[in-house]
């Protein structure tokens, strides 16, 4: 597998780290994990054409973990131009009402798919772009999962597991994805959460919620639904991953020192390798080792 992060950050504006989302390959596959406001143009800025992404999973229905939903459904259609089958959507509820509220004819970009699917010119775009009789609308085929599911889509499979966050306004999920032999953890957004550990046991990637740093939560309630960098390094060292990548990262732990600070006091809890992520790194799932000195 390869694993790439498209965004690091958190509803804060920031030109550095656009909200969240990540991006693994399984085979010939590329599967979305989130893909909140800013992460589809780090997609295209790694060149992967959103032609290519099949599957796409959400954590949960927070604007920073889906806000480039309808962009990337609507562009794939776009430019797929008939030739590549519907989008496979997998999350928590109401997962399904979201997607009729955007791509109905009622919903919110409805006027622009009625036009691109009736304007004479917008068919002539499409036949341009090599699209073959009657233009259908996009339709993506939507799974609500439900707590402990588990998928097995082509060579790959999913686990779900539920998460601490926000409940009960929301439901919120991570996810594991294992295919040849390798294994990626997301948490989502969570608080400290036994689920999440087991669902992660001897995964070789872990990427975690790393929100602020430990001990400065302003209420109780908090630490129970967001992780610092301590917890998310007991999650790691309680799951035995080989790596943690933490993100959802904000500009309180983003500077210089801090970020140093961090890692060397994951360490003290955290014997795997330890990538403070940004956005468009690519992690190595099987691990990291020294180049020859040249």
């Amino acid at each position: 597998m390869k694993l790439w992060l498209l965004g690091t950050g958190t509803p804060t504006p920031s030109n550095e780290r656009m909200c969240a989302g990540y991006l693994i390959q399984a085979g010939d596959e590329y599967i979305v994990f989130d893909h909140g406001f800013g992460s589809h143009q780090r997609l295209l800025q790694l060149g992967v054409s959103p032609t290519l992404i099949n599957y796409v999973f959400f954590s949960h229905h927070h604007y920073d973990h889906m806000g480039d939903y309808p962009r990337l459904v609507l562009t794939r259609w776009d430019q797929g131009a008939g030739k590549i089958p519907d989008i496979q959507v997998f999350g928590p509820p109401p997962l399904a009402r979201i997607t009729a509220r955007l791509f109905d004819d009622d919903g919110a970009f409805g006027p622009d798919i009625i036009a691109r699917t009736q304007n004479e010119c917008s068919l002539n775009v499409y036949q341009l772009r090599g699209g073959e009789g009657p233009r259908r609308r996009p339709e993506p085929i939507v799974r609500e999962l439900d707590a402990h599911d588990e998928l097995r889509i082509d060579d790959f499979a999913v686990r779900v597991a539920p998460v601490h966050h926000f409940a009960p306004h929301l439901i919120s999920y991570g996810y594991r994805i294992d295919h040849g032999g390798q294994s990626v953890v997301y948490s989502g957004d969570t608080g400290p959460c036994k689920e999440l550990v087991e669902l992660a046991k001897g995964c070789d990637v872990l990427i975690h919620m790393c929100h602020h740093y430990s001990g400065t939560a302003p209420t109780r309630i908090w630490d129970t639904f967001v992780s610092g960098h301590l917890e998310a390094a007991k999650a790691a060292h309680d799951a035995g991953a080989k790596s943690l990548v933490l993100g959802h990262i904000t500009e309180q732990i983003d500077k210089p020192g801090i970020r140093e600070r961090i890692v060397a006091e994951i360490r003290q809890i955290y014997a795997g390798t330890v990538y403070i992520g940004a956005d468009c790194m690519e992690i190595p799932v099987a691990g990291t080792g020294l180049n020859r000195l040249d």
